[in-house]
């Protein structure tokens, strides 16, 4: 099992990882953040995918659309942005992950894979 920054520190080895971060959406509390870059502040973007989640799960709702979400891509021309939704350990979790990726650098399928298995790994 990974705590919060083992599970941070293991998510920027991911092939062209900019920058992660754990994200409570019903909050919007940012419980940690690693990496980034002179253009991509890490607590900036987590705090403005918060709304992305919140948006996607209302949607969902208004629709009827009773499946759960997995992940969320956002595709730049120079990254992709994942959000990956954890699974719950207990009633009333809401977090996600949200990697910041170089598309240059990046396998997306490997990377989609790896955010996985760090949320099966990973103690909050």
């Amino acid at each position: 099992m990974a705590d919060i920054d083992g599970a941070l520190k293991e998510a920027m080895t991911i092939a062209g990882a900019i920058g992660v971060a754990l994200v409570d959406y019903s909050s919007g509390l940012t419980l940690g953040a690693l990496g980034g870059s002179p253009t991509l502040d890490m607590q900036v973007a987590a705090a403005g995918n918060t709304d992305v989640v919140r948006a996607q799960l209302r949607t969902q709702e208004m629709i009827g659309l009773v499946d759960a979400v997995e992940d969320i891509l956002i595709t730049l021309g120079g990254e992709y942005h994942l959000i990956r939704m954890l699974q719950p350990r207990r009633s009333g979790d809401s977090f996600f992950l949200y990697l910041a990726l170089d598309k240059n650098r990046a396998n997306l399928g490997l990377a989609r894979f790896q955010l996985r298995r760090i949320d099966a790994d990973l103690t909050i």
